[in-house]
Formats: structure tokens, sequence, C-alpha cells
């Protein structure tokens, strides 16, 4: 007989953000390295940005997230962690993919920084102009 799994895992991606999530039935608690959602991230835009998927599907009190995220900035974090948690979700219900793919959470954000070139300040910023 086949055993049922408890504990469902997803790799997400953005930039150059890397985040490990562990998704399991729980009351809806989000540990990041750590840290609870609120006292990791202090933005309210960026936390609704995790919370995201589980929303999406209303199962916001049905499970707690655990995530180990390293790289990039706050933004590219909650971007990564969201990707990771859409791919616990497929891994523990594929039955959602259509609901998830439609909300765009399924695609990895492929979106890089350009890299600066020779004789410029930036990637595309021109030195100042001088006329004389």
């Amino acid at each position: 007989m086949a055993e049922r799994r408890t504990e469902f895992w997803g790799t997400g991606r953005r930039k150059t953000a890397v985040a490990r999530v562990r998704l399991f039935a729980g009351e809806g608690r989000y540990v990041i390295n750590s840290k609870e959602l609120g006292d990791y991230f202090g933005r309210d835009t960026v936390r609704m940005i995790v919370q995201q998927p589980l929303t999406l599907i209303q199962e916001q009190d049905k499970h707690d997230v655990i995530v180990n995220v390293h790289g990039g900035g706050n933004s590219a974090q909650a971007s990564a962690i969201r990707h990771g948690i859409t791919r616990a979700l497929l891994e523990m219900n594929p039955e959602l993919r259509p609901t998830l793919k439609k909300a765009g959470f399924i695609t990895r954000d492929s979106r890089e920084v350009e890299r600066k070139k020779y004789g410029r300040h930036k990637a595309r910023k021109r030195p100042q102009y001088s006329k004389r």
C-alpha cells in the first residue's frame, strides 16, 4: 500500500534568489530563515506576494511553510518563495495546475540584471556629454 506523504518540497528561483520550500499540514505559519513572516519581510506588499499561492486556492490556514532563502533582495526573495510554494503545491496536488498557471505563478520570471558595458557608468547610462 502506498504511504501518504506529509511534507512536500519546492524550489523557487528569481534573479539570484533561491528558495527551498517545505510545505506541510498546519495552521498557516510561515517561517523564513528561522524568522516569522512579519519579522523577515517588513513591507506588506512583499508579504502579500509570499502568501498569494495559498490565498488563491483558499488554503491559507491549512498549511505551514518553512523556507530557506538566500541571494537577491527582498522582492526577488519573495517571488522565489512564491515560486517554491507553487511547485510544492503542484507536487501535493497536480489538479491545481490550471488555477496556478492562470495566475502566472508556475512560470519562473527569467529576467536577469544586464551586464555593465565598457565605457558606460552602468549597463546603459552614458557619460555626461560636454560640448566644451
